[in-house]
Order: C-alpha cells, then structure tokens, then sequence
C-alpha cells in the first residue's frame, strides 16, 4: 500500500465534483477514484479515520469520527488517544502499543474504548472497535501513523441482519423478488424459481412482462412504479397469470414496498407473493354456497305465499331469475290443473302439459328450450325423445343441448316432484356470457323445484277440496230461483276466493201447508269441506223440522240439540247427557252455528221470526226507510242451554224483507256496524225490480274482498188477496158436513174450477166428518186459492189424525186413505188452539192432472 501523507485527508464525504476533477487530472495509466454510489457498504458500517502525530497525540480528526466518537475535532487534536478513549486499567498496555506504532510497525485488533466524560460530568458510554494502524511519515520525515476505526457492534448487527436477512429470503414459503429502480428482477428467492422454473438466478434482469399476460402485466407495473414513486406500500393485491407448462389459471397475492439503502435513497422495490388459487377457489365456493343458502332462504319466504297455482309459479320465477338465471319457465300437467289424479301419458312423460308462468332477464319472448317456442298459457306436449319428456319420465333433471345461434348456452329440465309425483317441469336457463350450470347448480335447481312442486301440489290439493266443498254447498242450496205463495223471492249467493276455504253459508225456502212459507238463513262458523258438511246436516235437519210444521223457536231448540250432536261420537243423546259436564273434547269437533227462522203466512201477512244468534233481519216498508227488526238473538245453535224466543210481525202489502249473512256486512277493513249501516242505506228503493236490488246490494257494499261467503235472501210480501180465500165456521151437527159441502162447491164454482168440484166435495166432507167423530169444539173451514188449491178443516181437539190400513172385512178406516190418494199432499199440524187438517189439489190444466175419484174408490178394495 503507498503512503499516504498524513495531512492528505481533509474529509470522509468525497464530493462528486472533487472526484471528477481529479479524475480528469490523473494521467493515462494512473488510478481512477470516484464516489461510492448509493448503496455502498461504508453507508452501513461505521468507519472513522484519524491520525496520530509523533508525539502520539491526535493530529488530524475526521467528520465520520465526529460522528462515531461524538467528538468534535477541536475537542480531539491534541488529545493523547490513549488517554482519553482507553480505560485506565488498559491504558499502560495502551502506551506499549502505542510506542510500537510510532516505532513503524502496523497492528490490528480490537480495542474497547471509553466516550470522555460529559462536561456535566456523566460518564462516557463504552463501545467496541476494530482498528487497523498503519505508520506514516510527517514533512519533516518524523514518525507517524493513521488509524483506521470500524464499530465492531455495528459489524455484528449487520452480520445479524444480514444471516437474518438470507434465511428469511431463501426459506420463505413465499415467493420473495427484489426488483431494481428499473423494475428488473435483482434477486429471487428458491420459492418464486420453483414456481416459474429454473434457477434463482435465472430469473435476474427478468420483467413483469416475462411471466404475465400484456394486460395485467401493464397493471402491475404501473403499480410498481407508483410504489417506487411515493414509497406507500401495496398490500394483498390480487393479480392473476399462468405459470409456464399449465393453462390453468392462477391467482397470488402480493405485498409491494419500497426498499431504500443506507443514506436512505430507493434502492429498488420488494416483491411478497403467495398462491391464493385455492384459496379463490375456495372463496368462491363459499360465496356460491352462500348465495345459495341465501336464494333457498328467499325461495322458503315468497314462494307459497298464495293458494294459487299460476302464482305459486310466478313465485318460484320471481326468485330464480335474475338471481340464479336468466329465463325461466314452468310447465304444469294439464290433467292435474283440470282436477285429473292422474293424467295420461304420465309415465312417458307425454301428457299435455300448460306453461304458466315464464320470466326473462334478458328478452320478453319465451325461449324454445326444445322445439317451437310456446306462449304462457298455451297448453303443448314435450317429444318423446326430448330431454324435457327424459325428464319428466324419470324424474331427474337433464341438460337441454343449446340451439345453433341461439342466445342460450345452458339450460336444466328440472321435474317438479311433490311427495313422489311428478306434478310438472321447470326449465332454468343461462345465455352465453354467464356461467353454465354446475354440479352445485343443478342441486340447487332441484331443491328449489322441489320446494316450488310442494307448494304447487298444497295449491292443487286446495283448489280441490275448494272445488268440491263449493259443489257440495252449492248442490245443498235451492236449486234456481225459490218460489213461495205470497211472496217474491230473490236470492244470492257469493263463494269466498280461491285463497279463503268455502264457509258454512246457506239460505233456504221451504213451502209449508196453507201456503204459508218458511225463510232460513244461517252461517255454520268454520271453513272448508267440514264447515259444508256441517251446513248440509243442518239445512237437512231445518227442511224436515219444518214438514213437521213446528213453530220457529221449536225449530231452533231441535237444531241446538242436533248441532250439539254433530261434535259428539254418540249423538244428540250423548250431547243431552253431557251438556252439564265440562266440554273436554277437542274445539275442532264442535260445531256451532247461527240462523235466523221466519215463517210468513201469506193469508194475514205475518211473519214469525226466531233468532239463534245471527244477525237481525231488515225490513224495508213502502215509503218509509229500512229499518232492522228487533228480533231477540239468542244463543248460537250449539251452544245449548238457552230457550228461543219469537216475535211476530204484521207486513204490508210490498214491503221488502231481508235476511244475510255477515259476509255481505263485514270484512276486515269494514267493521260490522259500518258494514250495517251501508246495508240498511243501500235499500232505499224497495219498489224496483227484486234482482235489481239485489244487484244493487251487492254492488254499493264491499262484497268482493273474499274473506268470507255471502248469503242474502230477499222477499217482497204480495199477500193473497181476499178473494182468493174462502173461510166458514160450522157448528158441531151432523148436518154441518152437508152445508161444508156446499159452501165448497160455491166457492170453486165462483173461482171457475168446476173440475175440482166433486173431488173437493168428497174430500171436505171426509174431514168434516172425521172432525165431527174424533175433534173437539166448533169446525172451521178454510179454502185457500193461489198456485193450488188448499182445503183446511180446523177444530179444538189435540188428537193428531192417524192414516192407518183397512182391512177387507173393515166398513171403516178407508177416509183419509180416500184423501191421500185423491190430493196432491195432506196432513195435518197443531195449532195454538187445537189441530188443523188439511189437503191440496192442483189446479186444473197444470203440469200435475186430477186423480178420477171412481178410480181411486174402486183401488180402496
């Protein structure tokens, strides 16, 4: 090494343009000195130079001694270094040392040292250097040396961070690049070579470009220098590429930032990088299998909402597109939307099938799926060898083959199986641009179909039983318009919607002797087949109570005990006996109703009415408002315990009377009293045409919100005129049978029925004459004209009349034998203040001819 003067070092920090100029001065041939660069070594270890003069006393200081010692040079020169840096235990060794330096020989060691007391008197930190002393000669040719100072702990840490540094680099598990200022691959570690292939050092002066695609390429290196450009760090960015010898795509995620040297200035960018393909792959399954969840979730909340098939379908449609595809279709069996169990051509899967719902994301017109396209509510067979039909006959899903050209790339035939039938087919379909259908994706159409086909079957269950429960209802209502002596009679009836069950409504008109006329109306309380069965029983019962020719309260009372005995295994009996016991039996098995129970007598235009807790009848009276009757309520039929009470009431001559049902009243937006009140004002006109008002009614009230069955009964009085009514009143003689005979024949000859004449003669004198016999008190005789003619023999006794059969050797016992087989109808009735018997003709040139009495004489014997 030559000599370098001892005076020869000004600074440590060399400028650029010091070097250059004596560069440019130095000869050809001679050593080039220049400035380290940026990144150099002596920018991370600790290097410091000073020299000692022949007195073993400082003479020259550097600016990196200042900054190693924290000592300023003034504070420095002149200083014995021993002295001041050794400590005193060491320090005689020092001076040997020293003194061999100075004698011109060069030593290297490690000294520990001492920092010089603070001028606050604090103690000096101690520290561990390296020297290395090179002897020198002054001007003057005395003695001297230059000492060269490293800071052995910073030599440690380096070392330290250096082995920490190479293990973290070479044993990450991740892909580790250092990437240059020209974004250039300086280094890679053994994990990014066995990715990419090749060696580590392969890899060195490689781009982005060399391992990804142009675009995403041009992405992460835009990255890249706005990370060398701003120092902020890119954390988890995602970039996608291939590795070489695979077509498969592949994701990592890598973390950017920027690497700077010791003075501080970037130096390059470090690259972290680890394969999230997997970890994609399984995000993305999660994120599907949430999605699904979340759809079935959807699927569970809206479809099913509606009793309807058509909207059950419009559901499931609503939930898959666009959620799940892009079009849709169901198909439905047509023999199982008709009411069919089992359609033909089920099993191969050629039945005729209707489309009741389609939706699209993407175009307004049914796509083909197999064959023409077909319109929302056309009714189509699949082709036997279709997927549509593979599908429908085994009950699996299939895939469609996409049409040439088409817009759809994929589409699933999922069968709609409920409760191991196949009920329909549903098509979901994907367009090109999405994704076809998967594995996932087929389970899922096969779950939501399944769910759809439950719903689907609930509906056609519903519309079933809605269908019959309704027929059976409707069977047990009169059948056209009901007819009655003195009375015009309109009636509607109105079945709740297809999402409400069939109530318990009815209305009845029953013709009683003396052309008296019974009006019902009641409400079994319940919905469905149950509550209809139950109605049907009760208006049996009501028809044959009535034949009986009780009084109304006597009628409800025996169809309290009958309804009571509906919700009882062992009848009316068993009801009686446990009415005062506490009702354990389930509330589905008891049956309560309410009814209302008029009978109008068509000779003194009066109305009997009983209540067994429905709502009041309306009467509406010439020139006046309506007004509701104040009939006693009563207790609903079922509940027992309760008498009936029963009010008479005289109408005039075109009054209007009406009885209802709470359906026509009430709903759940309008309560009952409004729902009254808009009844009683909708009757204002009582004079126009019965149907008209009917229609009327129905169309000022709410009477299609659905909720419930409607009832309404009306009547307007047309009373017999007084002509048409013969009455007498005969002493209790024998010869009162003659002059009964007479005043017969006087009244039919007047009301030109000369026809009727013999028969009514025979017939009116057979009861005259058993009333004479067998009755009480005076005789009263009645005839009655209007659609037919009706004979009445009234008296005081109780004894009901007995139709027995004779014998042959009997002279007797033949008279109401003779009257049954003369008479269109007879019988008898109890009355108030004894019995009346009764018989009816029909009249002359009707559909039903007189009987000849020598005929029905002569069949006697």
């Amino acid at each position: 090494m030559s000599e370098i003067p001892a005076k020869a070092t000004e600074s440590e920090d060399p400028s650029d343009g010091a070097m250059n100029q004596a560069a440019e001065a130095a000869a050809p041939g001679d050593a080039m000195w220049q400035s380290s660069p940026p990144g150099s070594i002596y920018d991370y270890i600790k290097v410091a130079s000073f020299s000692i003069g022949p007195g073993g006393l400082v003479d020259q200081w550097s600016l990196r001694a200042e900054q190693l010692f924290g000592i300023p040079a003034a504070r420095a020169v002149g200083v014995d270094p021993i002295e001041a840096f050794v400590d005193p235990d060491l320090r005689e060794r020092g001076q040997r040392k020293m003194a061999e330096i100075l004698d011109g020989r060069e030593w290297t060691g490690v000294v520990p040292f001492r920092m010089p007391d603070t001028a606050e008197g604090a103690r000096g930190e101690e520290g561990l250097a390296e020297v290395y002393v090179m002897p020198t000669r002054t001007a003057e040719g005395d003695k001297a040396a230059v000492c060269i100072v490293v800071d052995v702990r910073t030599l440690r840490s380096i070392e330290t961070d250096l082995a920490a540094s190479q293990a973290i680099f070479g044993q990450s598990p991740f892909g580790f690049l250092l990437i240059d200022t020209d974004l250039r691959v300086r280094r890679a570690n053994e994990r990014f070579a066995s990715t990419f292939g090749g060696t580590p050092d392969d890899h060195r002066g490689k781009g982005v470009h060399d391992y990804l695609p142009r675009g995403e390429a041009e992405r992460v290196s835009a990255t890249l220098r706005r990370v060398l450009e701003t120092g902020q760090s890119i954390t988890d960015m995602h970039i996608t590429g291939h590795v070489p010898g695979s077509e498969e795509r592949r994701h990592w995620s890598v973390n950017l930032y920027r690497v700077h040297g010791g003075s501080g200035r970037p130096i390059g960018i470090a690259w972290l990088g680890t394969d999230i393909t997997s970890r994609r792959a399984a995000a993305r399954e999660a994120a599907a299998a949430r999605r699904n969840l979340a759809l079935l979730n959807e699927a569970g909340a809206r479809i099913g909402n509606s009793l309807d098939l058509e909207t059950t379908a419009r559901e499931l449609l609503d939930v898959v597109v666009p959620g799940f595809c892009d079009l849709a279709t169901v198909d439905l069996y047509q023999g199982l939307l008709t009411g069919d169990e089992t359609p033909p051509g089920l099993a191969d899967g050629s039945a005729e099938m209707r489309r009741v719902a389609f939706a699209s994301a993407v175009s307004g017109a049914p796509f083909a799926g197999s064959g023409e396209p077909v319109e929302v509510g056309a009714v189509h067979h699949f082709p036997f060898n279709s997927p549509c039909a593979d599908a429908l006959r085994t009950a699996r899903p299939q895939a469609v083959p996409p049409e040439e050209g088409g817009l759809v790339q994929s589409t699933l035939a999922v069968p709609m199986v409920a409760h191991d039938t196949v009920v329909g087919l549903a098509q979901f379909a994907r367009t090109k641009g999405s994704e076809p259908f998967g594995d996932r994706d087929r389970d899922l159409a096969v779950e939501l179909a399944a769910r759809a086909a439950v719903c689907i079957d609930n509906a056609r269950l519903y519309r079933r039983e809605h269908e019959r429960a309704l027929i059976l209802q409707r069977s047990l209502l009169p059948p056209g318009d009901p007819e009655a002596s003195g009375l015009d009679i309109a009636c509607r009836y109105l079945p709740g919607n297809a999402a409400t069950e069939v109530g318990g409504d009815w209305f009845d008109v029953i013709e009683l002797p003396g052309h008296r006329t019974a009006l019902v109306v009641g409400d079994v309380m319940g919905r469905g087949l149950r509550a209809a069965v139950a109605m049907g029983e009760l208006r049996t019962a009501v028809r044959t109570l009535a034949l009986l020719d009780l009084e109304p309260a006597e009628v409800l009372s025996a169809l309290d005990e009958i309804a009571r005995g509906l919700g009882t295994p062992g009848g009316v009996q068993q009801a009686t006996r446990t009415a005062r016991q506490p009702r354990t039996a389930d509330l589905s098995e008891v049956y309560l109703a309410t009814c209302v129970y008029a009978v109008y007598d068509s000779v003194t235009r009066r109305c009997t009415f009983a209540n067994a807790g429905h709502l009041p009848p309306v009467l509406v009276e010439p020139g006046e408002p309506a007004l509701m009757l104040d009939v006693p309520p009563g207790m609903p039929l079922g509940v027992g315990g309760e008498p009936f009470e029963e009010v008479e009431v005289e109408l005039p001559e075109g009054a209007l009377l009406a009885l209802y049902t709470d359906g026509l009243v009430e709903s759940r937006h309008h309560p009952l009293d409004e729902g009254l009140q808009a009844f009683v004002g909708a009757l204002t006109d009582p004079s126009r045409p019965l149907e008209d008002v009917c229609d009327h009614v129905l169309n000022t009230l709410d009477t299609h919100h659905g909720e419930d069955d409607i009832a309404l009964l009306m009547a307007r009085v047309q009373g017999l005129p007084a002509d048409s009514v013969g009455d007498w009143t005969l002493p209790r003689e024998p010869r009162s049978v003659g002059r009964a005979r007479e005043y017969a024949r006087g009244q039919l000859l007047s009301w030109d029925l000369e026809p009727l004449v013999d028969t009514t003669e025979l017939l009116v004198s057979e009861l005259v004459t058993n009333a004479l016999r067998y009755g009480e008190g005076e005789i009263r005789l009645r005839l009655l004209l209007d659609r037919t003619l009706v004979c009445e023999v009234w008296d005081s006794g109780l004894v009901q009349p007995r139709r027995r059969r004779a014998r042959d050797t009997d002279e007797g016992g033949r008279g109401l034998q003779l009257v049954g087989l003369l008479s269109a109808a007879w019988g008898s009735r109890r009355t108030p203040r004894g019995k009346t018997v009764w018989f009816e003709l029909p009249l002359p040139g009707g559909e039903h001819g007189l009987t000849d009495p020598a005929e029905a004489l002569l069949s006697l014997f």
